[in-house]
């Protein structure tokens, strides 16, 4: 009988100690924060390091050689993102009003997709439609977010009109 009780108490003990170390994996896990898509620490989709050098270069021609190639293997938002960015960059308004909305359809929270339609509708005369891309980030981004500050400064910059 008191080897069954001792059995009991061993098996309750390690039992404690399971559910003791998930509850602190599991409450380690919550506090690490959510990343978006496009955070280049999480892995998610190709690396667009060299992409993002390219364009902060202003190689716009370079950029957009290596993110072709990008989309033909990667149906993630951050590439159709960029793309539209990139063709923006370069007068090309029609195709990356597509690559934008390729980008939101694959994900339709992707906050900067949101802001740099609304900046290309800005560019093409369309303050309505920066106005709606505008209203799509203030209910992506209720604390305020830096896609949302950033529009909101280039409709300001506009004339708001």
């Amino acid at each position: 009988m008191k080897r069954s009780f001792t059995n009991y108490v061993v098996l309750a003990a390690i039992g404690f100690c399971s559910v003791s170390a998930a509850a602190s994996a599991i409450s380690t896990l919550a506090a690490i924060p959510a990343f978006a898509i496009d955070d280049m620490e999480t892995g998610n989709g190709p690396d667009l390091t060299s992409v993002r050098a390219k364009i902060a270069a202003k190689d716009y021609a370079a950029a957009l050689d290596e993110l072709r190639g990008l989309a033909e293997d990667n149906q993630q938002a951050d590439v159709y993102n960029l793309l539209g960015y990139t063709l923006r960059m370069t007068g090309q308004y029609d195709t990356s009003l597509a690559y934008y909305n390729k980008a939101l359809q694959l994900q339709p929270d992707h906050k900067a997709a949101h802001e740099y339609l609304g900046e290309l509708y800005l560019q093409t005369g369309d303050t309505a439609k920066a106005k709606l891309q505008l209203a799509s980030l203030e209910q992506l981004c209720p604390a305020g977010c830096e896609e949302l500050k950033d529009l909101e400064e280039a409709i300001a910059a506009h004339g708001g009109n």
